[in-house]
């Protein structure tokens, strides 16, 4: 199956994103947690844009705001154009751990998201899990279980369920924080290839620097609490990416100047 989208299947545009004076505090009786401070950040149409910084610095935070998961308390998100005010219905999230359904395989657990929101008829629902088995290279498990799998597989999977709906937005926090050295590797380049057949605006939160440069056309690196934007920069390597990226002197050279960026928010 080629690239591009099957027919009769529907293809959702890759979204826009900014981030306006974006604060969140949190109030745990009299503690008071300013976890972001007037963050600002934008994001153009497709994309792929890590958050990097140090642990407790926000990323995670300014996610959710920007999947409308925990409203900011004062500044705004908006998605093409318009203010996120509730969930978004039309992005995919994924998280650290893949939260598979253990009674359900492999298929079932990618299929659940179409079966919930009734968005799509099954017969494109069926098309679009075939698909993304594929890209993934989960066919000869699609009858597996979440037990019978590795941890790289079931991130694969996670991924693949994120993607059924054909966002437009990817939001991913840390999804591949757990897991080896060689694993998140792969899959790194896994995800970059899945990010090419399947376009869209890509926010991904990471405490590694290799893996922001790795993945991304920009970086926002952001300060130690109370969270702030302290510098958005681009990364400027060809695509597409291999395991020879990886030892290229201009990736090398990319990684110390983020590093030194890092240095300066603490």
């Amino acid at each position: 199956m080629s690239a591009t989208a099957a027919a009769g299947e529907r293809v959702t545009q890759a979204s826009s994103i900014s981030v306006a004076g974006v604060s969140k505090v949190f109030r745990r009786g009299k503690l008071t947690i300013t976890a972001l401070q007037d963050a600002n950040l934008e994001i153009g149409a497709g994309q792929f844009v890590s958050l990097l910084g140090p642990s407790g610095c926000g990323k995670s935070t300014l996610l959710k705001a920007i999947a409308g998961l925990q409203p900011p308390s004062s500044g705004a998100v908006r998605v093409d154009g318009r203010p996120v005010t509730a969930p978004l219905t039309d992005a995919g999230v994924a998280f650290q751990k893949p939260t598979l359904l253990p009674w359900r395989t492999v298929t079932e657990n990618i299929s659940l998201p179409f079966h919930v929101s009734g968005s799509i008829s099954r017969e494109e629902g069926a098309r679009r899990v075939e698909r993304l088995l594929e890209i993934t290279g989960l066919q000869d498990f699609a009858h597996h279980y979440p037990r019978e799998l590795s941890g790289g597989m079931e991130q694969r999977v996670a991924i693949a369920r994120s993607l059924v709906l054909s966002p437009g937005l990817l939001l991913m926090d840390e999804p591949f924080g757990a897991l080896d050295e060689f694993t998140r590797e792969d899959l790194n380049e896994e995800l970059l290839r899945i990010w090419s057949a399947e376009p869209k605006t890509v926010v991904f939160v990471t405490h590694s620097i290799s893996e922001a440069v790795f993945l991304s056309d920009r970086i926002a690196v952001m300060s130690a609490r109370p969270g702030r934007i302290f510098d958005v920069f681009d990364v400027d390597l060809p695509r597409p990416r291999t395991s020879a990226t990886r030892t290229a002197p201009e990736f090398n050279e990319i990684v110390a100047h983020t590093r030194r960026v890092l240095d300066q928010t603490h």
